[in-house]
């Protein structure tokens, strides 16, 4: 299972669904793309801070995967690579879904909250303008 996972970030990394890199994965979570950020399980503490003040205040989250930096970039087809951002929600949903079949306990949490924002995400796509201006409280108006 760990080695569909790691190719499944292969595979977002090539629909470019993933930023990977310290300074790429920052810029999209500061830029609002990014919805999940990766982080490598042996990331220095200085890393570690560093993604905790990109999400900090923001929606993104910040989540820890069970893969080294070796591990992680080599998946991604580069060196060692610490930090990554996921930046299509379906993406993300459907990675940490298999987290959560390698380790529940640890991955649980964080999956029903990204369903939730997938959920709603999804729920706001299927709705038309004209549901999507009652909600809001506008009206057309004839010039």
């Amino acid at each position: 299972m760990r080695e569909k996972t790691l190719k499944f970030l292969g595979l977002m990394r090539r629909a470019n669904a993933l930023q990977s890199g310290e300074n790429n994965a920052g810029e999209a979570v500061r830029g609002g793309k990014g919805k999940l950020l990766l982080l490598a399980s042996d990331a220095s503490p200085n890393a570690r801070k560093r993604a905790e003040g990109y999400t900090g205040g923001r929606s993104c989250l910040l989540l820890e995967l069970p893969f080294t930096k070796e591990e992680l970039g080599g998946a991604l087809g580069q060196g060692d690579c610490s930090m990554a951002a996921v930046t299509d929600l379906g993406f993300a949903n459907a990675l940490v879904k298999r987290l959560t079949e390698l380790d529940a306990a640890r991955y649980g949490e964080t999956a029903e909250e990204v369903a939730r924002r997938f959920s709603k995400a999804e729920r706001r796509k299927s709705e038309t303008a004209k549901e999507r201006n009652k909600w809001n409280g506008k009206r057309r108006t004839n010039v």
